[in-house]
């Protein structure tokens, strides 16, 4: 199949654009394993720094970078790691946190990809009754990604966190699109990230580099993950090719993220103005667009072979904007939409 003339697939969809690829070409590199390698070196402390955490570690991808922190956090002997259900460890990342930590996972509820305090607070153990697993772990996704792109507030995280602080539980922060929730709410990255275990971000979604993230938090936490990263097969030789565009995206993509936030915006409120659309645009913090139809994946093909690419989670259509869909593809979006509704 061709490329789509218009990909709202997903913003893992971007593609290095030519300034990107060439301080990648010109990327001064070494032996990462053995610490050697300058631009890795470089951008593991920049994101530390940027995330307030001691050390930084780069790692191939975001789910990587989830295992390996549940994989720190979780003993292998009945721990229960706790996370909206909708969150990509319980839904994308292949049973992971199970097989390779061993968690016993609890999926909470709430709206939006967001759960409460109270929630998290309902589904802690008895740590005094042997018959019930341990409580260990809570995972914060933000922004949502199923959830529809949703931000958590400083609020309801501090909110969360002091639920953990009471039961000792360890905390992690999925970042993935954490750099969009900066964005959307004017909060510095580090304010986010402020108070978890671990964090971290990525690097090939909004921010369009063409693989990477950097997993944070303190020297002895990332010593123990490089430890996971040796393991899974993770750690890299002249990484610095691929972390020199990370370093660019950090230079010149973060703040264009609200030119996605913008066109999302647009493309949902011109989805309610559809017959057959059913959509609030008020629900749109970020580069995420869900919808309804009567037909999901009918629509879907049927945009395909207009030259459009979205993708159905659920029976719902998902829609995400990024650096390589402007306004004039949002607007051919939305007609080839309304066609295929008539």
């Amino acid at each position: 199949m061709s490329d789509p003339a218009v990909n709202l697939y997903s913003d893992t969809q971007t593609l290095p654009g030519a300034e990107m690829r060439q301080a990648m070409a010109n990327a001064e590199v070494g032996d990462e394993q053995r610490g050697l390698d300058p631009t890795v070196n470089a951008l593991q402390e920049r994101v530390a720094e940027l995330l307030g955490h001691e050390a930084g570690l780069f790692l191939p991808s975001g789910s990587m970078c989830n295992q390996i922190a549940v994989r720190i956090h979780i003993r292998p002997l009945g721990d229960e790691l706790y996370a909206h259900r909708s969150s990509h460890p319980i839904t994308a990342e292949a049973g992971g946190a199970a097989a390779i930590a061993g968690a016993m996972i609890c999926g909470l509820e709430g709206d939006g990809g967001i759960f409460s305090a109270a929630a998290l607070e309902a589904a802690m153990r008895d740590p005094d009754d042997r018959h019930q697993p341990r409580s260990r772990l809570v995972s914060v996704e933000q922004t949502t990604n199923f959830g529809g792109g949703r931000v958590w507030t400083r609020v309801q995280i501090d909110e969360v966190l002091a639920v953990a602080e009471r039961h000792s539980l360890r905390t992690h922060l999925d970042g993935a699109r954490l750099l969009n929730a900066t964005a959307a709410s004017g909060e510095r990255a580090a304010a986010f990230a402020a108070g978890f275990d671990t964090a971290w971000i990525d690097f090939s979604k909004g921010l369009g580099a063409p693989i990477g993230a950097c997993l944070v938090g303190s020297r002895e936490l990332i010593d123990e993950a490089w430890r996971y990263k040796q393991m899974f097969g993770g750690a890299m030789r002249q990484a610095g090719i691929v972390a020199a565009g990370a370093l660019w995206a950090l230079d010149h993509n973060v703040e264009r993220l609200a030119e996605d936030h913008a066109n999302a915006r647009a493309l949902a409120e011109g989805l309610a103005a559809i017959d057959g659309v059913t959509v609030d645009p008020a629900t749109v913090e970020t580069n995420i667009v869900f919808f309804d139809v009567a037909a999901a994946a009918d629509l879907i093909s049927a945009l395909a072979d207009d030259g459009v690419e979205m993708s159905e989670i659920d029976g719902r259509v998902r829609a995400v904007t990024h650096l390589d869909v402007d306004r004039a593809a949002v607007e051919r979006a939305l007609e080839a939409v309304a066609s295929n509704l008539r």
